[in-house]
């Protein structure tokens, strides 16, 4: 067995960065060979960077023809004209390079037993399919390409390959740019983020096809669209004109749209394209013919990464306290629950619910103005309550069979005494698992979840489905985030972006901010004892506790800002 090892993988980063300052908007693989011309005819970042790869050489090995032939995939623009030359006619006629990009840190090419074929073999960092869903891989992920090649008037040219490119990780990040796309949540109230990742020049179109096919796998049954099934583009691009991005849709299904709809769909795409700097409003077409969207006011645009209240709720003197303005003060007609030992308290977005756990964190309770607290479950262990806007109160735990069980009840508005509506959910991927932590969204599509199974500890973010009267009922396959630590609790930051920690009330604490958008961790200044952890909106309101008081992040450091109140929490 032959091995050929690729070096361009260890060197790349360094030519990279000095061609980015040399050529400004274009960029070329480190290759010999002709250097063309190019101009930006589509919808997209006029700015990003193009590589012009080099054409097959000369004499060259089967191996070098395979090498060559992946590192032209970094030339996208007409539809991979310089990569198509490394294949025979009627693989280049059918080969589909956009149905997906395999992205690797190391790569080399095996040689088989058999004869004129061989193995791609990948250390596989990213997998980004034809919608730009992308799955992130730890180091070590191995996947194997299979490739032919024959002889075509003497030179080496690849007779049969899968569909797809497969382009080094610091290539991919150049080329490539992670891009939101939004759906609703069921009521159509609020706008969430769906994170892909498309070629940089192109992503009108590409945002607008992955609209259309619907939401990623995690968001399934979370999120809706205003776009019903089937509908699709009629046209191969999205052009913009005098900053009017035109839609053109298949008739049939716009037409029998309603006023309301259409309205949706134009918020919908508006909302996806504002990241474009050329697209300054939304056409809908259709047979390229403008069809106007009324906007009557009965359609309201969807709320965008939901804000919460600057205030928090927290512990003080061993009962629930107001923390707003770096004072403490009482909450406003609630009884005192300081012989249930409280801890974690959370607050309803919505309303003036307050959920907590007793002094052993076995039971969870609910308080309303002017009633007495009221326990909602009991188990050998939960973790502390996150509150969704719909005033679902949620927590985990084990459940009566011993299985990992996440629950959920809504006494707002209940009369004492009488039956909270609950309910408990058990999905197949959290079996085995133990659940360290579990925050609801603040506009209650998602869940962030951090579970430990044999010692190895995960993020993940999943979505909630609810039946059509807004029960929660499940929670999707998550996607997972990758941090460097094994945190045990985290807050939602905004709508694409979590804080996590292991907190340690005797050891140096690196807290970490986790993004939708990006696969790589941010490490946060570290501090001492940290052992608790709330975020307000936005980075820079991130909280953190330990035994000297509770701190305030502050640029690249932390800045004590009260000494006595513990484990605060903003609502949600």
């Amino acid at each position: 067995m032959t091995i050929t090892r690729s070096k361009r993988t260890r060197s790349v980063v360094a030519v990279l960065a000095l061609l980015m300052v040399l050529l400004a908007s274009c960029a070329q693989i480190p290759r010999s060979g002709p250097v063309g011309k190019s101009e930006d005819e589509s919808a997209g970042n006029p700015n990003a960077p193009v590589f012009f790869p080099a054409a097959p050489r000369a004499g060259a090995s089967p191996e070098a023809v395979i090498e060559d032939f992946y590192m032209a995939g970094s030339g996208y623009e007409d539809d991979y004209p310089v990569a198509r030359q490394y294949l025979t006619q009627a693989q280049s006629v059918t080969w589909k390079p956009d149905e997906r990009a395999i992205v690797f840190r190391e790569a080399q090419v095996v040689k088989t037993a058999t004869e004129n074929e061989y193995l791609y073999e990948l250390d596989l960092a990213y997998s980004v399919d034809a919608d730009g869903v992308a799955t992130q891989y730890p180091p070590g992920t191995k996947e194997t390409i299979p490739v032919s090649l024959e002889q075509v008037d003497g030179e080496w040219r690849i007779s049969k390959v899968p569909d797809g490119t497969a382009i080094p990780e610091e290539t991919f990040k150049v080329i490539y740019g992670p891009f939101p796309i939004y759906f609703y949540d069921p009521t159509f109230t609020y706008a969430v983020p769906d994170y892909r990742w498309f070629i940089k020049k192109n992503t009108v179109k590409s945002m607008t096809s992955a609209l259309l096919a619907g939401p990623s796998p995690y968001l399934r049954g979370a999120v809706v669209s205003a776009f019903p099934s089937g509908m699709k583009l009629t046209r191969e691009s999205v052009p913009v004109v005098s900053g009017a991005a035109q839609v053109d849709l298949s008739a049939k299904e716009l037409f029998n749209a309603s006023t309301e709809d259409r309205q949706r769909m134009q918020n919908q795409l508006a909302l996806t394209f504002r990241s474009q700097p050329d697209v300054i409003n939304v056409q809908l077409r259709a047979d390229q013919d403008l069809v106007r969207v009324e906007d009557n006011g009965s359609v309201l645009p969807p709320v965008v990464d939901k804000s919460v209240p600057a205030r928090q709720i927290a512990l003080n003197n061993g009962d629930l306290v107001r923390y707003e303005n770096n004072r403490v003060s009482p909450l406003p007609d609630i009884q005192s629950v300081a012989a249930l030992g409280p801890h974690s308290p959370a607050e309803s977005p919505v309303s003036q619910t307050i959920a907590f756990l007793n002094g052993d964190k076995t039971a969870l309770y609910s308080i309303e103005p002017g009633q007495p607290a009221r326990q909602l479950t009991t188990r050998s262990t939960l973790t502390g309550p996150s509150i969704s806007p719909h005033d679902w109160i949620w927590t985990a735990g084990p459940g009566a069979g011993g299985g990992t069980e996440v629950v959920a009840f809504k006494p707002t508005g209940v009369a004492p005494g009488m039956a909270v509506p609950s309910v408990a959910i058990s999905p197949s991927w959290l079996s085995g698992r133990t659940i360290k932590d579990f925050r609801v969204s603040r506009e209650g599509a998602r869940a962030l979840v951090i579970s430990e199974l044999n010692g190895k500890t995960v993020v993940q973010i999943t979505g909630i489905v609810r039946n059509s009267d807004g029960a929660p009922k499940d929670l999707t396959a998550p996607i997972t985030l990758f941090s460097s630590t094994s945190p045990d609790q985290g807050v939602w930051v905004n709508g694409s972006t979590v804080a996590v920690m292991a907190g340690s009330s005797t050891g140096t604490v690196v807290p970490e901010l986790l993004s939708l958008a990006s696969g790589e961790p941010q490490q946060l200044a570290p501090w001492e004892g940290l052992t608790y952890l709330s975020a307000g909106n936005g980075s820079e309101q991130i909280y953190g506790q330990s035994a000297a008081g509770i701190f305030q992040r502050v640029g690249n450091g932390w800045e004590l800002q009260l000494k006595g109140p513990t484990e605060p929490a903003f609502p949600g």
